[in-house]
């Protein structure tokens, strides 16, 4: 029997377990004839009797395979449906391990029924508090989260913290806390590879956050910030790892003895893991200024703060999965903001096929202008970084990168964002993706004859005058930011709401006048960056830019279309599925790639071939879910660097899955012999 299949329509999966751990289970599975049929049964480790397979079932004896292989433990010290006396109620544990030397005490109570992380440790916390166990673990069989019992001194009341790793049969739950933890245990324990930082997120977040009284955003913000600064400064150390790694040596086989030891842990008393997390903050500001103020401090309780800590220290942010990282960001940052204005992040996997038909080289520079979490730049770097250094890793360690890489950063890749909490978010993600946060810009890329107002601004320029000042290079004419001369633009801009401001309509006259000379009095948002954008390129430069469908098909925005037909080649356009965009809006949009006429490099002819394809995987579900690739089994797949691959035809996935539109469109745009893929 194969057991994916037997979890199908259950919440319980066993990605959690080894598949020669699953192999061994599926091969002592049996069949016993019923009145309403064959039925599978195994035989129980612990009760040592045939028991009928449920969902839950294989979850348990795949645990208990596990605690008694791995961890050591006996089964005499281990007794299943233990009855638990909670006040008033009797229920029963799954699991219950004993003390070695009490074996009457509970030591470790493991809870199975719950499919919700949250719902377990609600659990748990009342079954370690009635019978006193030291540690409590929850699973589905697809994650898997271990807690301890600590007293709130104040209020003598107990609760669960988060525990990096189950202690083995031979070691003590003291053991584990006071472990050396570096970026080598780090990697090991990475709660990435298993769930999404907005998972985590939401849990802590639940469970401390929401009747703190504080800022929810600004204090997550600040515990990211931090922990990006923490791993940070462990980056020769992670070099190391990379190092021995591409020599064919075992992670877990590393010498780390002499590795720093990370401080964004969950040790020591509640004051001391407060000063230590203060300190921390302080440096990364100074580090990385421009992003948080100066008098910036934590406003969690110390309580609060040591519980978030305790979510957030096992997992790796710095050059991590960015779309995992990046799913968080959007939910913290204002959604009702971002909605009024029709503005979403753009899904990693529709970034990676713009930059792949639109092939960024070193020489080019590039921008968004919609930047939002900096995701087109972001990805352009790692495109370019890739063909520059082709054998070298760059999303799994933080390596020291070459001159070349970061001179590619520093001159070349630009971002604007009028949205302070998103310029601040792609300021961060930056950091992640290579510390090229100075030029991502807070600034009203529409109203670009009243940036000077805010230029002027000292605090404005405290934080962003080095990264302005590069991009005062690129204008046409100086001192005039109406056109520039990059070679690659790429951006979402907002497409809901019509702008009404005389001005900023007066400054976009070729899409705000009516065929009669008159002024419109309301256009839309995204019709204005059409022409911006385009004014942002020099002659043969090119764009890929997120539209509402309808600019497409509506006989009303005809004069759109003869606008940017006017001044671009036409290259593709790519309809996105109706998903992509939720859960927030289910509106039907496109990618509309072109390149401006240039006279050498794409001059102007009447008649041409366009690449159109439409995306037919829907990636994400009807509620906005991600939908993941699996195997025969059902497992989901990860990519070479340990990260699932979302279900999407757009393009091959590092050689795992099969060509997708972009590489069509690379053979059409060899084909056309266009000039970046020449």
């Amino acid at each position: 029997m194969k057991l994916s299949e037997f979890l199908k329509e259950s919440d319980y999966r066993i990605e959690h377990f080894q598949p020669e751990l699953i192999s061994k289970f599926e091969k002592s599975i049996f069949n016993k004839e019923t009145k309403t049929g064959s039925v599978p049964y195994i035989k129980c480790l612990i009760r040592d009797k045939d028991i009928k397979l449920t969902p839950e079932e294989v979850v348990r004896q795949l645990y208990l395979m596990e605690l008694l292989d791995k961890y050591g433990y006996h089964k005499d010290n281990i007794q299943l449906e233990y009855p638990v006396k909670t006040g008033s109620s009797s229920k029963r544990a799954d699991i219950v391990i004993f003390e070695k030397n009490r074996p009457t005490q509970p030591y470790i109570i493991v809870e199975l029924k719950q499919p919700k992380v949250i719902d377990g440790k609600k659990q748990l916390e009342s079954y370690c508090k009635f019978e006193g166990a030291s540690i409590g673990v929850w699973t589905n069989g697809r994650s898997i989260e271990y807690f301890f019992k600590q007293e709130n001194q104040k209020t003598k009341t107990t609760y669960l913290e988060k525990l990096s790793y189950l202690p083995r049969a031979n070691q003590t739950l003291s053991d584990v806390l006071n472990v050396s933890y570096t970026i080598k245990q780090l990697l090991l324990e990475d709660k990435l590879q298993d769930k999404s930082l907005k998972e985590i997120i939401l849990e802590f977040e639940d469970i401390v956050l929401a009747n703190s009284g504080v800022d929810s955003f600004e204090e997550i913000f600040k515990l990211l910030f931090t922990k990006l600064y923490d791993e940070f400064k462990s980056s020769e150390d992670a070099d190391e790892i990379a190092t021995l790694l591409k020599h064919d040596k075992r992670l877990e086989d590393i010498d780390d003895k002499n590795f720093r030891q990370l401080e964004f842990r969950n040790t020591g008393t509640e004051s001391e893991t407060q000063k230590r997390l203060n300190n921390l903050f302080e440096e990364a500001k100074k580090k990385w200024s421009g992003i948080f103020q100066d008098g910036d401090k934590f406003q969690l309780t110390p309580n609060h703060l040591k519980t978030c800590v305790s979510y957030l220290q096992d997992v790796k942010l710095f050059n991590s999965n960015l779309e995992v990282v990046d799913d968080a960001f959007e939910y913290l940052v204002n959604k009702e903001q971002k909605g009024d204005k029709g503005q979403y992040f753009t899904p990693r996997y529709v970034i990676d096929m713009c930059v792949k038909m639109l092939n960024p080289k070193a020489s080019e520079t590039m921008i968004d202008t919609a930047a939002g979490s900096c995701g087109f730049p972001m990805h352009t770097i790692f495109h370019v970084w890739n063909s520059l250094n082709p054998n070298m890793p760059n999303l799994l360690t933080t390596r020291k990168r070459t001159q070349a890489e970061l001179n590619y950063v520093k001159e070349k890749v630009f971002a604007i964002d009028f949205d302070l909490r998103s310029v601040r978010v792609g300021r961060t993600l930056n950091i992640i993706a290579g510390d090229g946060h100075t030029n991502v810009l807070r600034l009203n890329t529409l109203d670009f004859t009243r940036w000077k107002e805010t230029t002027d601004n000292r605090d404005w320029l405290k934080n962003y005058n080095e990264g302005f000042s590069r991009l005062e290079s690129l204008t046409k004419v100086k001192n005039n930011f109406g056109e520039f001369e990059f070679d690659i633009l790429m951006a979402n801009p907002p497409f809901a709401g019509d702008i009404s401001d005389d001005v900023m309509l007066h400054n976009h006259s070729a899409v705000s006048r009516k065929e009669n000379g008159k002024w419109q009095t309301a256009v839309g948002r995204d019709v204005l960056f059409i022409e911006r954008n385009i004014k942002f390129l020099k002659p043969g430069g090119r764009m890929a830019v997120v539209l509402p469908q309808g600019r497409f098909n509506n006989s009303s925005d005809k004069y759109l279309r003869d606008y940017i037909a006017e001044h671009c080649r036409i290259l593709a356009v790519v309809g996105l599925h109706g998903n992509t965009f939720k859960p927030h809006t289910g509106t039907k949009t496109s990618v509309l790639f072109v390149q401006k006429w240039d006279e050498k490099i794409c001059p102007k002819v009447d008649d041409y071939s366009i690449f159109f394809a439409t995306q037919t995987e829907p990636a994400k579900d009807n509620s906005g879910e991600k939908i993941y690739r699996t195997d025969t089994e059902g497992k989901r797949i990860k990519d070479l660097h340990g990260h699932l691959i979302v279900d999407h035809d757009l393009y091959n996935h590092e050689g795992l899955t099969k060509d997708g539109i972009a590489e069509a469109f690379i053979e059409f745009a060899k084909k056309e012999r266009l000039s970046f893929f020449v």
